[in-house]
């Protein structure tokens, strides 16, 4: 509300009213703007020459709401048009490779049977024991190995 005084020289009220009185109202409760006019202010507010105290004065509009617009105007979705996602990275640790511990040839495998020969016999760090034949396919068995590890 603004109030102006026709002048008095004294500065004292008389008791009446000696001026006039505007009342300046602000839209109370949610507005809806559509995206031409969300732009439109956005151009006013950020635009050359374009000013935002100015912006929110004319339009009515909070500084914060306006800031909002111009994030979602930046991002796309404003207009609808979201932008890509962005690559990431995730983190990544190289450590040292665990050898692994072959164990010693396997003996028999119940007394009085005949030995094993050319079996070798594996024992990972997990616990697992393997025996295989000394004619092993290597491929193969770096296949195995790679998953058991």
């Amino acid at each position: 509300m603004v109030v102006e005084d026709d002048g008095g020289a004294s500065g004292r009220t008389s008791g009446r009213m000696t001026g006039r009185i505007e009342v300046v109202s602000r839209v109370s409760g949610r507005r809806k703007w559509t995206v031409a006019q969300k732009l439109a202010m956005l151009r006013d507010a950020f635009g050359a020459g374009g000013s935002v105290r100015g912006a929110i004065e004319r339009h009515e509009i909070s500084s914060g709401l306006l800031y909002t617009w111009r994030r979602h105007a930046m991002s796309g979705e404003l207009t609808g048009a979201v932008a890509p996602a962005l690559p990431y990275f995730a983190e990544v640790r190289v450590e040292e490779a665990v050898p692994l511990a072959i164990a010693p040839p396997v003996s028999p495998v119940a007394p009085g049977a005949e030995q094993a020969i050319g079996r070798i016999g594996i024992e990972l760090p997990s616990g697992i024991r393997l025996s295989v034949d000394a004619a092993v396919d290597a491929a193969a068995l770096a296949r195995v190995l790679s998953v058991l590890a």
